[in-house]
């Protein structure tokens, strides 16, 4: 496999060789799943893994924000993570939520986290080990650094795309992407418009990934951009419904690829297709 850009992926076999780490109090290795409904994680996770709920543990419950930095060093903290951990993270869906907690930690300075590749469903499928055995870890004190809102899109930063014909990656499904549909089948729909933001491509979250939720080689990644003239040369804002499926894309472009200019904007449609006089395209792009 050709390397990645950065060392930012660990492997399943990895973490398994790692489990009396991530179980110690003492301990500079902490795992943590995050999902957007823990009931799974209650049933079964790996050993020793801290378990986060993205929509109620990792979002502002008042501003739809990512959380306050004393809110962020408090969550941590109380789990027992430091600044100076080395995080592994993974979780449902291809590491959907999970992606958007480690942009969430680059937002906040911290650099030693990791995503194991493949995710929780890589886990299972594969007979690793598993306990319904919650971690209970002392609390430590975190510091975080940051803001960095270089690798953080915003409506004005969106809107300077349309006007500079800078690259938009639109992570969604076709049918969301058209207008078609507001939100994946069985999810709420949080937009009063469909369609995608002028000029964006569609490419799927899903097309960075193989059939077993691992992230594709780095030649493989390069293809599938460059195929659509995003080579890392100028600012790419990837985007979905929510934040978290553009951050498996912002993580190909940005961690896997080295494209520094890459963006996620976790506004997203939710944001987007509530704007009043946002400009909004709908049918296919081609």
């Amino acid at each position: 496999m050709t390397e990645y850009a950065n060392d930012v992926l660990v492997s399943a076999d990895w973490v398994e060789q790692h489990l009396d780490e991530f179980q110690s109090d003492d301990s500079d290795y902490r795992l943590v799943e995050v999902d957007v409904d823990t009931e799974a994680y209650e049933a079964s996770h790996a050993p020793g893994a801290i378990g986060f709920n993205w929509e109620t543990q990792l979002q502002d419950q008042t501003t739809r924000d990512v959380l306050t930095k004393d809110d962020f060093e408090d969550l941590l903290g109380s789990h027992g993570i430091s600044e100076d951990s080395t995080v592994v993270l993974y979780g449902d869906n291809s590491n959907w939520f999970a992606a958007y907690t480690y942009w969430q930690f680059k937002y906040y300075g911290h650099d030693d986290v990791k995503l194991m590749d493949g995710g929780r469903d890589y886990w299972l499928d594969n007979d690793y080990p598993t306990t319904d055995e919650v971690p209970a870890f002392a609390a430590v004190d975190y510091t975080a650094s940051g803001p960095r809102e270089s690798i953080r899109a915003y409506r004005e930063d969106v809107e300077n795309a349309i006007e500079r014909g800078l690259p938009l990656v639109d992570v969604r499904s076709p049918e969301e992407f058209t207008g078609e549909i507001l939100a994946p089948p069985g999810l709420q729909e949080t937009a009063q418009r469909g369609g995608h933001v002028p000029g964006a491509k569609n490419i799927s979250w899903a097309a960075v990934t193989n059939d077993d939720g691992t992230f594709k080689t780095y030649d493989e990644l390069q293809e599938l951009y460059g195929g659509y003239g995003i080579d890392g040369d100028s600012t790419t804002v990837a985007y979905c419904r929510i934040g978290e499926r553009s951050s498996v894309a912002w993580f190909a472009l940005h961690e896997l690829l080295g494209y520094d200019d890459a963006v996620n904007y976790d506004g997203s449609w939710t944001e987007w297709g509530n704007l009043v006089g946002a400009p909004i395209e709908t049918g296919s792009a081609e």
